[in-house]
């Protein structure tokens, strides 16, 4: 593959952003921004960024956010025999909830692909155009209204992804990065390394199907940079949801245990991410991985929580969620109160859009439909989330508490942009998962 070079003045921008959340005084640097009145040259930029690589974070910075292994795990909560509200669950079912888990996230994936822009699809937009497709709250698929009114711009694949278009399931990334979790479980075990992670990126994920950290990441890797520094290096997308996207697999083999899940979704994401980032796909594997035994969507988040280290800006968006619900606002002023609190992330980072996940979890009364929708209706990655809670939802629900609608244009096939997966039977791949989860929860009673 041929070498393609960064752009630094825009790695530049996002790295002066990403400093400032994580505690780092970047007053210097941007004083020399400020001196050279907006020019900026790659040789610039290129020494700017290897200042602020020298910078220390702030001795008064509240939290403690580390990227090891150990570290991580040392800051984990003490895991329980049983968690509250878990209950046990026969191969039948976690066959049934396994589908509905993968059906699930198609669905929400493809609920939201039409609207995925935070910066354009706003709430507000959002509840504005579905009202005039009579379709809010959100029950059924975007609609393309013809001619489309003024001010509101889908993304291209609506031809695809929009009610009465929809033939199978679209290809995107949230749905290429679960495929090729399931293949690497498959051919290299459950005790795969993030070294692993990085040769199967390299031989089957298309270059420009990668976006943002995972795409620097990519650029690291084929630039010869060691799989271990491949997350930091000119990376200013670390903590962006990237890996979120990814941990849903890790959950469904390790249904019922998210302890677990997690720390499989750690060699994952820690290739491309550290920080909140990490934590975003340690999160949402141990999220799925609760619902297919909890008693509640929000016992699944309780649990969730207990598998992030707690002393993070995740987990603090996470339970300010869970106060927000418990607040008993209504949901469009816990739209407006994420907003305040968290609206100086990118529309695309792990914790304004961790935080959007729950509060739709939370509001969902357990109803799939509702989940997916006031995911949707939140904005920021709308496609993303939808595919999370889509997956949370769907193992909670199995498949009797998947309406049709949701379900039925598929026609059991997924298109994919990884090398060998294109067009796979969405029940083959479901039927293979399950191998996995059962092969796993052999191993663990045997070796516990």
């Amino acid at each position: 593959m041929e070498k393609e070079p960064a752009d630094l003045p825009t790695v530049l921008a996002y790295e002066i952003e990403q400093r400032i959340e994580s505690g780092y005084d970047v007053a210097a640097v941007q004083a020399q921004l400020d001196a050279d009145h907006g020019e900026m040259t790659v040789t610039r930029a290129r020494l700017l960024l290897d200042q602020m690589a020298e910078l220390k974070q702030s001795a008064e910075w509240p939290y403690h956010e580390p990227s090891t292994k150990a570290e991580i795990e040392a800051e984990l909560p003490p895991t329980r025999i049983r968690s509250r509200g878990q209950r046990p669950i026969g191969a039948a079912e976690l066959r049934d909830r396994i589908e509905a888990a993968w059906l699930g996230r198609c669905a929400g994936n493809c609920l939201g692909k039409p609207v995925e822009n935070g910066e354009h699809w706003t709430p507000e937009r959002l509840r504005s155009y579905l009202e005039q497709t009579h379709n809010y709250p959100i029950r059924d698929y975007v609609t393309r209204l013809d001619p489309m009114p003024e001010g509101y711009v889908l993304n291209p694949c609506w031809t695809q992804t929009t009610k009465g278009r929809i033939t199978c399931v679209p290809r995107d990334d949230d749905l290429d990065y679960t495929l090729l979790g399931l293949h690497l479980l498959e051919t290299k075990g459950f005790d795969f390394t993030t070294a692993d992670v990085a040769a199967e990126w390299l031989l089957r994920l298309p270059y420009h199907l990668t976006y943002t950290a995972e795409r620097a990441t990519y650029r690291n890797l084929v630039n010869g940079v060691d799989p271990s520094v491949a997350a930091v290096m000119d990376n200013p997308y670390r903590e962006w949801i990237g890996a979120q996207i990814r941990g849903d697999v890790f959950g469904y083999v390790c249904a019922g245990r998210p302890r677990d899940a997690a720390l499989m979704a750690f060699e994952d994401a820690a290739l491309s991410h550290v920080g909140n980032g990490i934590y975003g796909e340690m999160w949402a594997a141990a999220l799925v991985a609760a619902a297919f035994t909890a008693g509640t969507l929000r016992e699944a988040v309780e649990e969730s929580i207990n598998h992030v280290p707690q002393r993070t800006r995740l987990v603090e968006a996470l339970t300010w969620a869970v106060w927000v619900r418990d607040s008993k606002v209504g949901w469009d002023d816990a739209l407006t109160q994420l907003r305040e609190r968290y609206g100086r992330y990118h529309w695309v980072h792990t914790i304004n859009n961790a935080a959007a996940c729950v509060l739709a979890l939370l509001y969902a009364e357990d109803d799939y439909t509702r989940a997916i929708g006031l995911t949707v209706q939140a904005g920021l990655d709308t496609d993303s989330n939808g595919a999370t809670v889509g997956s949370v939802a769907g193992a909670f629900v199995g498949r009797g508490g998947l309406p049709r609608h949701w379900t039925s244009p598929f026609a059991d096939t997924l298109r994919s942009g990884l090398y060998g997966f294109d067009r796979s039977s969405i029940r083959d791949v479901a039927q293979r998962t399950f191998a996995l989860a059962r092969t796993y929860s052999s191993q663990r009673v045997l070796h516990p």
